[in-house]
């Protein structure tokens, strides 16, 4: 079940990374417009994408956090670190998908549940 677990997390916190590099560094790309559907007259705008690189900065700790636990494996510190940075992104993905996009919610919420699900099955 550990290898499911790690597995599940692995694939949250690569879904962060992704999202961290396209809201700091590819927000005017096409693939960011489409993914975070942005209004045309937004595009560009200096201050809408320093919004979004301090989203991406977040999702990189989160990303950050889930790695550092996957590295640490199953023992207490590093099993306690993946569940609480899964946490987060549920909590987040909640808050997402009801003031933002309820897409977040399964796009996002769903991996995480599902790992946290696998995670706590695990003790």
């Amino acid at each position: 079940m550990e290898t499911i677990a790690a597995v599940l997390v692995g694939i949250v916190a690569l879904e962060h990374l992704f999202i961290m590099i396209l809201e700091m560094f590819f927000i005017n790309s096409k693939m960011a417009k489409r993914a975070f559907k942005l209004p045309k007259h937004l595009e560009g705008d200096r201050n809408v994408a320093v919004m979004f690189a301090n989203q991406g900065l977040y999702n990189g700790f989160l990303a950050a956090g889930l790695i550092l636990g996957l590295i640490l494996g199953f023992n207490p510190t590093g099993y306690m670190i993946q569940v609480f940075f899964i946490i987060c992104v549920v909590v987040a993905s909640i808050f997402g998908g009801f003031t933002s996009n309820k897409s977040i919610f399964i796009k996002q919420g769903l991996p995480a549940i599902l790992a946290l699900v696998t995670l706590l099955s695990v003790i």
